[in-house]
């Protein structure tokens, strides 16, 4: 298996409005610069679902993103504890480890 990369970046700022794409973006511990503030910092979701409203969307179906879960990944500067959504929402949320930024084509690197 390949190397996953960010394929799309994308903030929330207002509730039910479309997202905002962004070639790069500064993370904070409290999520992505701009975006309003959700039930994780940081949600990622897999390159077969990006209609979801997920932050970053990755060039991996969702399944091979969901196998990440209760890992520590790097994205860029990046770090990011991932874990399962808990629901029935495809993908993973993700607390802030290390705040830095992330770019469109980073890879997603398991510490």
């Amino acid at each position: 298996m390949g190397v996953i990369r960010v394929l799309a970046i994308r903030t929330f700022p207002v509730r039910g409005e479309a997202g905002v794409d962004h070639a790069s973006v500064q993370v904070g511990e409290a999520g992505l610069a701009g975006d309003r503030p959700k039930k994780a910092a940081v949600s990622l979701v897999g390159s077969d679902a990006p209609e979801t409203r997920a932050n970053l969307v990755l060039d991996a179906p969702t399944e091979r993103v969901e196998a990440l879960d209760g890992s520590v990944v790097r994205i860029g500067e990046v770090l990011l504890a991932v874990q399962s959504t808990g629901n029935a929402c495809a993908g993973l949320y993700a607390a802030v480890g290390a705040p830095g930024s992330i770019r469109v084509g980073d890879a997603v690197v398991p510490t």
